[in-house]
């Protein structure tokens, strides 16, 4: 039987010959270095901006040219040819001399023609104003198609522009440059086309309209945002300062009245497709059916916790309702974190609709033809489907990305649409991103793990993988000169008997004998999921592993790909199961002899941020420092649409949300506190620090804050402002990490007398 002693002994031995290696390997010589050396620990991503073209026989990708500057190329996969397809050397803008530059591009759905964006002016997180060309390939002309607008597509015909302006939808025909107007109703706070700042923030579009696949109609979303209220944000800059006014619904209040229209491209009459629903509700998804003249309407209650899907005939305006689901806590339609913008699709060609739903327990694949009828469960098991990757309606094949193999990785998959023949495509252990050509031929695999930097590979799904993209051999060489801690995942049982799956980056060198502070770096939030058996290239996180911090991640409850009941248990009670899964790794961390547990600090950015309040108010024994960036301090202050969704209507749940908030339990901080937020961001608003702030104040709590007035969302607006937050960040953990003694808490505040209360 080896001691503990013996065993310290021992383990230091075996360490040592690797902590002399490690000694000979360069360190970062400052933090701004460390920073910066996230793009080598990276590595390239193979082709950049890919988009499948011609149906799925090629794909477009961004390459530099001689001049630096980004040309478009196509690759064939089945013959392996190269092809340049646009550079901008030479070109100048239409009726001018200067030369021709652009923000984006996307492609004509018949791949004749190129669609530029230029001129770019931000305003939401996915949407902005700009000026719009077309690129003819076939005679390598630019024209002007349009300017200032908001949104803009080629017609599947190729020849029309459909875009939006000034809340009315538009088109321009390409042959003669016309521009007609489709909608003349937009006036005050009402538009066509253009979506509130709730509804592309939280359903996650930017473009409020859709052409139809034969070009005849668009079909678009109408806001009436006058009930909304008002938020004003300004970073008093100038003498006179400027406000941004953004129309912003906080839980309770009045949401944008939406409806769907459709109009006829040749100018021909409108048509209002009414779901009959009633009171409060939200039209999250429209989609065009494989039915000629057939849009699919999706509607939620404004609980979120009952989706309908209508069937329309846009010609006449027709309803058939297909289907409902209802649950007891919410109903995804899209997935943020896993970059899923449908969890229903409709496949070319097909009469039938496949929608991910997680009604046994786990997201699966459900399918289902155009009368609303279940034909069956495609897929089921302990395990989540996370993303459709493709469809092939001729072989009655599914592609999909799931977590059959574990819930930290990500593997490809195939199965018939009856649910037999599944098989597992992937095979290297790790996180798998997939993009898969239109035509299910092909898919670019984007992958890593733990030890294994990104790879990047070209594959056929009938034949096998194609070639090695990018093995990125320069990361291992940067690897093998650097040190770096290579993260570790653990798991561990909590004392309410959940198995819970975390990551730890020790310090470089480790001294099994010694004792480390530590520091959580988390999220949290409802759907994210945080711990992946993927490559880490964070510079902060090797940062402080170098300076002798254990930094660790969490896949705590909320999160999703552990099945609902374990992401679906914070509803209607947001922060408690999180801080109460933090606390149970603290204390398990606790138990390993390298931990120094009375030098723990929790940090994180907006839900993140928020998680960090609640651990140190519920739990300050456990986390006695803290760095919350950009954070939700009251639910009540946040907008209506993801709010309502996890926490319910406020009128049901008064207590959740009281109990929910980082304001209401105060008095219960006794550790070390740094705030960190800006003026300017417009999802998060700086209401909610000053609120945390006044009533620390008021209660005699003394906390640290830095404020970054032109900042949005996360404090930062330039590599400056990034890098300083980041110093200050680092030189708090010091502080109180680092000082002769662990950081001491204050002492518990007394119960306020019956008659102060």
């Amino acid at each position: 039987m080896i001691t503990h002693r013996r065993w310290l002994l021992a383990a230091a031995l075996l360490a040592l010959p690797a902590a002399l290696q490690a000694q000979r390997k360069e360190r970062f010589a400052t933090l701004e270095q460390a920073l910066q050396s996230g793009a080598a620990m990276s590595g390239r991503s193979g082709p950049r901006s890919v988009n499948w073209i011609e149906g799925g026989r090629r794909f477009s990708f961004l390459d530099r040219g001689a001049d630096g500057k980004d040309v478009i190329r196509g690759y064939d996969p089945a013959t392996g040819r190269d092809t340049l397809l646009f550079s901008a050397e030479g070109l100048t803008f239409p009726g001018g001399t200067e030369p021709f530059e652009y923000e984006s591009f996307q492609w004509a759905r018949d791949s004749r023609n190129l669609v530029f964006q230029a001129n770019y002016r931000p305003i939401f997180r996915r949407s902005g104003i700009a000026d719009y060309y077309i690129y003819s390939l076939a005679d390598r002309s630019l024209k002007q198609a349009t300017r200032d607008a908001g949104t803009a597509e080629l017609s599947p015909s190729g020849t029309l522009l459909g875009f939006e302006r000034g809340g009315d939808l538009y088109v321009t025909e390409l042959s003669t440059g016309a521009e007609r107007r489709l909608t003349r109703d937009a006036a005050g706070r009402v538009y066509n086309g253009r979506f509130d700042w709730v509804y592309e923030e939280e359903f996650g579009l930017a473009q409020a309209w859709k052409w139809s696949p034969d070009s005849r109609h668009i079909a678009f979303w109408q806001m009436d945002e006058s009930a909304e209220p008002i938020t004003q944000l300004s970073d008093l800059s100038g003498w006179h300062s400027e406000y941004d006014s953004i129309a912003y619904p906080r839980v309770g209040d009045p949401n944008a009245r939406v409806r769907i229209g459709v109009v006829q491209p040749d100018g021909g009459g409108r048509v209002w497709l009414e779901t009959g629903e009633t009171g409060d509700f939200y039209i999250p998804r429209i989609y065009w059916t494989s039915s000629p003249d057939t849009l699919a309407v999706m509607t939620l209650n404004r609980a979120q916790n009952t989706m309908k899907l209508f069937f329309f005939d846009v010609n006449t305006g027709g309803r058939r309702q297909v289907f409902t689901e209802s649950s007891r806590t919410w109903i995804d339609v899209f997935d943020f974190y896993a970059g899923v913008e449908n969890m229903i699709t409709f496949p070319a060609g097909s009469r039938e609709f496949f929608w991910i739903s997680d009604r046994d327990g786990f997201q699966h694949v459900y399918r289902y033809d155009y009368s609303g009828r279940l034909i069956n469960q495609v897929t089921r098991g302990p395990w989540s489907v996370t993303r459709i990757e493709g469809i092939d309606p001729r072989t009655q094949t599914i592609y999909y990305t799931g977590t059959q193999a574990s819930p930290v990785e990500r593997q490809l998959y195939a199965v018939r649409f009856n649910g037999g023949g599944s098989r597992r495509i992937t095979q290297e252990a790790g996180r798998h991103a997939i993009d898969m050509s239109p035509d299910a031929a092909y898919f670019i695999d984007r992958y890593s793990n733990l030890r294994q930097p990104r790879q990047v590979e070209l594959w056929s799904t009938a034949r096998g993988k194609v070639r090695t993209m990018e093995a990125n051999a320069q990361v291992a060489q940067w690897l093998a000169a650097h040190e770096y801690s290579t993260p570790e995942i653990f798991s561990f049982t909590t004392s309410d008997g959940v198995r819970l799956d975390g990551s730890m980056v020790r310090p470089v060198p480790f001294d099994p004998a010694k004792k480390y502070p530590v520091v959580f770096a988390i999220y949290g939030g409802p759907g994210s999921q945080q711990v992946y058996n993927e490559f880490q290239a964070s510079g902060w996180t090797q940062w402080l592993a170098q300076q002798g911090y254990i930094v660790v991640g969490v896949n705590n409850r909320a999160s999703n790909n552990y099945g609902s009941a374990f992401m679906k248990v914070v509803y209607g009670d947001l922060g408690r199961y999180e801080a109460q899964d933090f606390a149970e790794t603290a204390r398990h961390l606790a138990s390993l002899p390298y931990v120094d547990a009375g030098r723990v600090a929790i940090m994180g950015t907006s839900y993140g941020g928020y998680a960090t309040l609640m651990a140190m108010e519920l739990y300050p024994e456990l986390f006695p420092v803290g760095i919350a960036n950009s954070a939700v301090t009251d639910w009540r202050l946040y907008d209506s649409i993801y709010t309502e969704r996890y926490m319910g209507l406020l009128a049901d749940n008064l207590t959740g949300y009281r109990a929910s908030s980082a304001v209401e339990h105060a008095d219960r901080l006794r550790g070390h506190l740094l705030l960190v937020h800006s003026l300017l961001d417009d999802n998060v608003h700086p209401q909610h620090t000053m609120q945390l702030l006044t009533r620390l104040t008021s209660l005699g709590k003394d906390v640290d804050f830095r404020l970054y007035p032109p900042g949005r969302h996360g404090a930062a607006y330039d590599w400056p402002s990034s890098l300083l937050i980041s110093r200050n960040n680092f030189a708090f953990l010091e502080r109180w990490l680092k000082a002769d003694q662990p950081p001491a808490l204050d002492a518990p505040r007394p119960a306020a007398p019956a008659a102060a209360r």
